[in-house]
């Protein structure tokens, strides 16, 4: 009997749900020139609204990965994916910077269990073998989100206004939260799409089947690994960096670059496309260096780090570039290295963490997006005070201090126990 594949239909739904949280993410970043103009608000005000976003996001980590280990991951990225689409939707009815502000930071609450209740999602159903790939290809997902978002939001807002681009991308969300409701399950042994020899195949690969768990998350093992500090403090670095691109990319090019809206939302979205192809390539990269060698702690650090090298490489002449075509390329080549490290990252979560993962990866995601919260407001006012080149420059440095922070970072440093199990044929 051939396996069935209903793991990876599980997979597929994840890659949707993060395709849909960086929609919603960066919809802002395109819409943000018009939003300016209709509620008369300066570059830093828009810096604290994006803030406002990141503080929900980076406080509701944790809460958000408990969460998913406590109720489980098909109820609670249920209830965290209609959450934040309610509230990407109500961005479009904010009258000040004081309503925007409330709204996404309601709305970063919200988005703050997604990746790691989405790693959770993952942990029971691929194989150690897929941990990376599966990573790299749902970051991927989130990539190409919002690389494809600037066509439909600025159409959207070119023709409706730019309130209706945020109602649009809010009605996306809720019809996946109940999908996934309808389709996943918290085990492959629920689900009754699986056969008996893809449930042979997962509980032969993750040590025997999962039962349903005590809610207690110990948190005192968690938080004592030195690999999750040294990959909490890697991720910091990841998420300042990435969130200049994601945030502020747009508007540089239109207010430094010299273009209009449509080439604006054009060469934009081509960074976060060679993100994609970073994404996936760094997953792949690392599980097969891991298989090839069976070294999994330098199969995930060999990439990882060459990664942030060749990003901090390409960011320095993407600034000093005075055209703007060679800014561009150069940026997607920064771009795609810095997300090489991204499956990598996420993985290692997955590798240390086992059952925990979720918990395991928000701290990890925490301290990202604590990097990732102070990273708008402060390009904002470095931009404003020393001009443009400067952000880009100090991310360039920063991806060096996270290279630097990769060699002491071991994925084979489990937090907890396992048992041994045995090979599966064919890996």
């Amino acid at each position: 009997m051939r396996p069935t594949r209903t793991r990876h239909v599980v997979l597929w739904l994840t890659v949707a749900a993060y395709m849909i949280t960086y929609m919603d993410r960066v919809v802002i970043s395109f819409t943000m020139p018009m939003i300016q103009k209709d509620l008369g608000l300066d570059k830093v005000t828009m810096g604290w609204v994006v803030l406002a976003f990141s503080v929900g996001y980076s406080l509701f980590q944790i809460p958000g990965g408990w969460l998913g280990d406590r109720i489980g991951p098909r109820r609670a990225l249920s209830l965290i994916v209609s959450w934040w689409s309610v509230f990407t939707s109500l961005t479009g009815l904010a009258w000040s910077a004081g309503s925007m502000a409330v709204f996404r930071f309601l709305f970063g609450m919200g988005e703050a269990g997604a990746f790691p209740t989405a790693t959770r999602s993952l942990s029971r159903w691929m194989l150690p073998t897929e941990r990376a790939y599966a990573q790299g290809i749902t970051h991927a997902g989130s990539r190409l989100g919002a690389a494809i978002t600037p066509v439909p939001a600025v159409w959207i807002m070119m023709n409706y206004g730019w309130r209706y681009a945020f109602f649009a991308f809010g009605m996306l969300g809720i019809a996946w939260a109940l999908l996934w409701f309808l389709y996943y399950r918290d085990t492959p042994d629920e689900h009754s799409g699986v056969n008996a020899a893809e449930l042979k195949l997962i509980h032969d690969s993750l040590g025997g089947p999962k039962t349903r768990r005590s809610a207690s998350v110990p948190w005192r093992q968690i938080l004592a690994s030195p690999t999750l500090f040294r990959l909490s403090g890697m991720y910091f670095f990841y998420g300042f960096c990435i969130q200049v691109y994601l945030v502020w990319f747009p508007t540089y090019l239109y207010e430094h670059r010299g273009m209009n809206l449509k080439q604006m939302g054009l060469y934009a979205s081509l960074p976060l496309l060679a993100g994609v192809l970073g994404d996936l390539l760094g997953g792949l990269a690392s599980d097969f260096l891991a298989h090839r060698t069976g070294n999994l702690k330098m199969a995930r650090r060999g990439v990882a780090m060459f990664g942030f090298l060749l990003a901090a490489a390409g960011i320095i002449p993407a600034t000093l570039t005075p055209d703007p075509q060679w800014c561009v390329a150069y940026t997607c080549l920064g771009v795609f290295a810095l997300e090489l490290t991204v499956g990598v990252s996420w993985a290692i979560p997955l590798d240390i963490g086992a059952d925990y993962a979720g918990s395991v990866s928000a701290v990890m995601n925490t301290c990202g997006n604590i990097g990732g919260a102070i990273s708008p407001a402060l390009v904002a006012y470095l931009a404003k005070a020393y001009g443009w080149d400067v952000p880009f420059l100090l991310a360039s440095a920063l991806c060096v201090v996270a290279a630097l922070l990769f060699l002491r970072i071991d994925a084979t440093q489990k937090i907890f126990p396992t048992p041994q199990v045995k090979p599966i044929e064919g890996y």
